[in-house]
């Protein structure tokens, strides 16, 4: 089953031509890339898209005939009922856009958008770590947080696209701000919430005249970054090695409140667990216990995502998959 993927992204999008075989396995044959860093508008990236799928098409010479389906991946808000993208803080100008709408135009197949997390879900759910499960919770934890919720072997959205917004949970009245919330889940729990919990750390200490592994001088707290502080970290720094401690147990407090709320069998963590869990784990694990119920806590695994760098092509893939499922 031949599937065609679209994939928006702040700084980057791809157009990926997939097949899924008879055992429901998917794998990429082939993409075609674009840059969003100088935020290009609608009209000018939806042709883009379409001469990339019609290059793909004509380099294996396929027909729009032989495309089960189309399925677009990218960041909310947006409408997947009505096909809408609406205007998401990652895209100035993708305003009301209807891009569903614009490529049935183009092809008679079956077209679908999810946001980034959702897709992320499918993708993880079905060919990924989460694969078997029936309830399934998919973090991001990337710019940002946010969730994808597979719940009793379906994805669940809500009733306006709103649902799995996890990064909007308040977890203490004070800490990092992320989300447009102070002390929120994204706020401890995202690249930008760790970079900010570490410049507070750093600033205490250079008041006082104490060396900081990640940050030389005042100067130079603007450009922390959590990559930095992970370098730090893995290298011993006690600082750093704090921040993720930090960044951990409010994880877990995040996840407790998932766990008790859906109780799911698993939950799968992107990017920055991915490559730090054993910086996060610890704290993680010690706050889960004192926070979550024990039935829960029993039966859900925490888990690294398991597509991590193929996940945006995969994801968009499963959107269209699921579509036709």
């Amino acid at each position: 089953m031949n599937l065609i993927g679209i994939d928006i992204g702040g700084t980057k999008c791809a157009v990926i031509l997939g097949e899924m075989n008879s055992d429901g396995n998917i794998r990429v044959i082939d993409k075609r890339g674009y840059s969003t860093t100088n935020h290009p508008t609608p009209d000018q990236m939806l042709p883009e898209f379409l001469e990339g799928i019609k290059q793909i098409l004509k380099k294996y010479n396929l027909s729009a005939k032989e495309i089960s389906s189309l399925g677009i991946s990218c960041g909310g808000p947006l409408d997947s009922v009505k096909g809408v993208i609406m205007s998401p803080p990652n895209l100035p100008g993708w305003n009301d856009v209807h891009i569903v709408d614009f490529f049935e135009k183009k092809f008679s197949i079956p077209i679908a958008i999810q946001n980034d997390a959702n897709a992320c879900a499918l993708a993880e759910w079905k060919f990924g770590a989460g694969r078997g499960t029936k309830n399934m919770i998919f973090l991001t934890f990337g710019t940002g947080m946010g969730a994808g919720l597979i719940l009793d072997g379906r994805l669940y959205s809500g009733t306006n696209d709103n649902a799995g917004e996890a990064g909007h949970i308040r977890l203490d009245n004070f800490g990092p701000v992320g989300y447009g919330k102070a002390g929120s889940f994204e706020g401890f729990c995202s690249g930008g919430g760790i970079a900010q919990l570490a410049r507070i750390m750093a600033m205490e200490k250079l008041q006082m005249g104490e060396k900081v592994s990640y940050c030389e001088d005042i100067s130079e707290l603007e450009s922390i970054t959590a990559r930095k502080v992970a370098e730090s970290a893995n290298n011993g720094d006690l600082l750093a090695l704090g921040v993720f401690e930090t960044c951990g147990t409010y994880l877990g407090k995040g996840l407790s409140v998932l766990i008790d709320l859906l109780n799911p069998e698993c939950i799968v963590i992107g990017s920055i667990f991915v490559r730090s869990s054993h910086l996060l784990l610890p704290a993680l694990e010690k706050s889960l216990k004192i926070e979550s119920l024990p039935l829960a806590r029993k039966v859900c695994r925490i888990l690294p995502a398991q597509l991590d760098e193929q996940i945006g092509d995969i994801a968009s893939l499963s959107v269209a998959a699921n579509n036709i499922q």
